[in-house]
């Protein structure tokens, strides 16, 4: 394959990393929105310029630790060439655009963590997989809904107790005005996390075509998917933010700053130390969980299990369709 070919092969690959960033802002558009369009602080067009300026705003406030696992902390750099790379992303694309038409609250971040494990391995065979990178991300699937989950009880419970003798129009204005901060921290969260994991796919497509001599994230990179991202985010994605919002509960100014603030801590944590966590888990389970600390019938359970099926085929799903879309890119480049 001669020099020009390599770089038109290369520059497609980046453009269609890209694109996969653009849905999972797109996709994942509900994750940051949901619950203050939900409780009508903001309109939908405002919120989602909201969310995008914040989820920009995350690469001046967190080091690429995510980034680095996803580009070799799931499977050996070395074996990486653009085949896989395009599997890893047609696979996840594709199952990122079947549930956003949907509307099924899926994972982007498992979607291409399936897509890269399903191609890595339908090339070289379960000795490709770094499986210190893979468990951590594996135990993350259910540690991050769980700590989700238990924040937002915690939350509301404490929350409860601090303004049972407040004025309630007085209290419904302050969580009005307080969900403007909680949805930007939960905005940061899904910066730091998400635009970091495409950020990671192309350092290892530039590594693996030796444009540098070890695995490293540039500048650039991080950049530009940060900024792809925002974009996705304005774009928006409707159909999840009606049932994020509406569908598992209907949620209180008050719930909605809950929900946000344990979903915000829990990526702020899983970024700090490089685990590709599923924003959608975390915010989906910390809106279970303030819905379910009022009672337990506030939740519309059969939706909610609905959203854990969706979540546990993800990562098998997307990883099917990546060896199908390794397997055929494999024929051409």
């Amino acid at each position: 394959m001669d020099g020009g070919v390599v770089t038109f092969t290369l520059v497609f690959l980046i453009a269609v990393a890209l694109l996969f960033d653009l849905i999972n802002g797109m996709h994942d558009a509900a994750n940051s929105i949901a619950t203050v369009v939900s409780t009508r602080v903001l309109k939908p067009f405002y919120a989602v310029f909201w969310a995008a300026f914040f989820n920009f705003a995350a690469y001046f406030l967190f080091e690429s630790h995510v980034a680095d696992t996803i580009g070799k902390g799931l499977i050996s750099p070395e074996l990486v060439d653009n085949a896989v790379i395009l599997g890893a992303l047609a696979g996840a694309i594709s199952w990122n655009l079947i549930t956003w038409w949907g509307g099924i609250p899926s994972s982007s971040s498992h979607a291409l963590v399936g897509g890269i494990v399903g191609a890595g391995v339908t090339k070289a065979g379960f000795s490709a997989i770094v499986w210190s990178g893979l468990s951590k991300t594996l135990y993350a699937i259910v540690l991050s809904p769980v700590t989700g989950f238990v924040l937002g009880i915690l939350l509301v419970i404490l929350v409860s107790w601090l303004f049972v003798r407040a004025n309630p129009a007085f209290a419904d204005g302050f969580f009005r005005k307080l969900q403007l901060v909680t949805a930007a921290l939960f905005s940061l969260g899904h910066g730091s996390n998400d635009a970091q994991k495409t950020a990671g796919i192309i350092a290892v497509l530039l590594y693996s075509n030796g444009f540098y001599e070890e695995f490293t994230v540039p500048g650039w990179v991080i950049l530009s998917c940060y900024l792809v991202m925002g974009l996705g985010t304005m774009l928006g994605g409707w159909r999840i933010v009606h049932t994020m919002g509406s569908k598992i509960t209907r949620l209180t100014p008050m719930q909605g700053a809950c929900a946000e603030t344990a979903g915000a801590l829990t990526l702020f944590a899983a970024s700090n130390y490089g685990i590709p966590v599923s924003t959608t888990h975390t915010i989906t389970s910390a809106i279970v969980g303030v819905g379910s600390a009022k009672r337990a019938s506030a939740v519309r359970w059969g939706v909610a299990k609905g959203i854990v099926w969706a979540w546990i085929i993800t990562i098998p799903c997307s990883g099917i369709l990546a060896a199908v879309f390794y397997l055929l890119g494999a024929q051409f480049i």
